[in-house]
């Protein structure tokens, strides 16, 4: 038991890897280059995941806790461990083929917290073309199992405590302007037909009310 834990321990230890979404080149509505240099663009913040993650066990080592430095280093591992993340979260529910199943949990938790599929859709995608650039999370509250469409904007900043992301679409202007120019919604057109859905519904949790 003991060295099982220990093992977990040195995996959650090795640095990051970044993960292979070839898989997704061909889906419709998402050019190669496009898709190519997003993934570039992931694999940056994981190697930045990393270096600030290193950069900071050092400091730690070294006594410089208390240094400027160190400060600002913290607040950057955030921004740069969630734009990793957020990125696989979305890389993740692309590929898809299939519709929604209704019936399951995601389907049903939008029919109790919006009425209908039709309305979440409207609203999440209302939300998507706000305004600036950044992030929509479709996200689950872990204590009420209610469902919520969120902005972020900068990856570390307006994230529900307490939430799960069920769903993600990046809205950054390199996750559209190389095929769509300005037309965002287009560009969410083509997202909803690539949403893997099976993906979204494993992230949803059984909650016990």
């Amino acid at each position: 038991m003991f060295k099982d834990l220990l093992k977990v321990r040195k995996e959650k230890d090795m640095p990051y890897t970044a993960k292979d979404y070839s898989k997704l080149v061909g889906i419709s509505g998402f050019s190669e280059t496009l898709l190519k240099n997003h993934f570039t663009l992931y694999q940056g913040y994981v190697t930045n995941t990393n270096k600030v993650d290193e950069t900071l066990g050092q400091m730690l080592k070294d006594g410089k806790t208390g240094t400027p430095e160190f400060a600002e280093l913290k607040r950057r591992f955030g921004w740069e461990f969630n734009g990793m993340r957020l990125h696989e979260y979305y890389f993740e529910n692309l590929g898809g083929k299939t519709a929604l199943d209704k019936y399951g949990p995601l389907g049903k938790q939008m029919q109790c917290d919006f009425g209908s599929y039709e309305v979440w859709e409207k609203d999440f995608k209302a939300v998507g073309t706000m305004r600036g650039i950044g992030w929509v999370v479709l996200y689950q509250d872990n204590l009420s199992g209610r469902i919520f469409n969120v902005w972020i904007n900068e990856h570390d900043v307006s994230h529900l405590a307490g939430c799960n992301p069920i769903l993600i679409m990046d809205v950054f202007e390199h996750a559209f302007m190389l095929d769509y120019g300005l037309k965002r919604a287009d560009y969410i057109e083509a997202f909803f037909k690539n949403i893997d859905w099976n993906a979204a519904d494993s992230r949803m949790e059984v909650i016990k009310k």
